[in-house]
């Protein structure tokens, strides 16, 4: 059965941070149903004023974060005495665990600045895990080149070569597709897997649907085992991003993410008396 559109995810204009301005594609109002992705966000400009205030020092618990520079230069800091930057095509994957304080600093550029920060949850049993931090060069994500066009492979598998980030506490398949014009790919889903797609290029078919999702739109897939993507009359760029789900109750303030709301009270007392370090 070819997974078709369950529900469209449309961006919300968004500040966060000290000034970024971004689009939110999908956060708490969703997250019962794109579990276990809690969080994505689109930003980029090419007005350096949007994006150069960052996001200074602020906490994380409970969950993993994974920001995927497509074009620009963030530097980045954190609690565990991590420190430097990632370029155009690079990724930062965080596991939050017990807790973690980082920063990450956009600087500016002549040209569009643009990349992706997707939040992932973490279950019960691992929200506690020692927290811990890597960066992904652009060379070390596999590329696979086809007649349709490539498939960057951040996580996950994608016929046989597997992704950059293998060592992961959540076991996401997170791709970077790009499709040439009236081109398809055709990708395998688990049952009851939960499989979410953005386009930031172009415009895509899903499965058998008679409308196209264009860049700036997401789109949360219904159930089945294949999932089937074309491309329009111009190349087009998708993220795809599938998981299966935890199914645990959520609680949810600000960048912490916990179960019940005692935990959530406690992960910010402890980080207010300085237990996050």
């Amino acid at each position: 059965m070819v997974r078709g559109i369950s529900r469209l995810l449309k961006g919300k204009e968004t500040v966060e941070g000290a000034g970024v301005r971004l689009s939110r594609i999908f956060s708490s109002d969703e997250a019962i149903l794109t579990d276990p992705f809690l969080l994505l966000d689109h930003f980029g400009s090419e007005d350096p004023r949007d994006y150069v205030a960052g996001f200074p020092w602020h906490p994380h618990r409970g969950i993993e974060t994974i920001t995927y520079l497509v074009d620009g230069v963030v530097e980045h800091e954190d609690s565990l005495g991590n420190k430097g930057k990632i370029t155009s095509g690079e990724v930062q994957w965080m596991t939050a665990g017990r807790g973690i304080i980082h920063k990450e600093m956009p600087l500016a550029q002549e040209h569009e600045m643009r990349g992706f920060q997707l939040w992932m949850n973490l279950p019960a049993a691992e929200k506690m895990i020692p927290p811990k931090y890597r960066d992904i060069h652009a060379g070390e994500i596999p590329v696979i080149t086809k007649e349709y066009g490539e498939v960057r492979i951040i996580s996950g598998e994608f016929e046989g070569t597997i992704g950059a980030a293998h060592d992961l506490t959540s076991r996401p398949r997170y791709l970077d597709i790009s499709l040439n014009k009236n081109s398809a790919i055709n990708l395998h889903a688990r049952a009851a897997e939960t499989v979410i797609v953005y386009a930031f290029e172009g415009s895509i078919q899903i499965g058998d649907e008679d409308a196209m999702i264009s860049a700036g739109t997401g789109a949360l897939l219904s159930d089945g085992a294949s999932c089937v993507f074309t491309a329009g009359n111009v190349s087009s760029r998708f993220l795809f991003m599938s998981a299966s789900p935890l199914h645990e109750p959520i609680a949810w303030r600000g960048s912490i993410v916990m179960n019940t709301e005692q935990e959530l009270a406690q992960a910010y007392k402890d980080y207010y008396e300085g237990l996050f370090v």
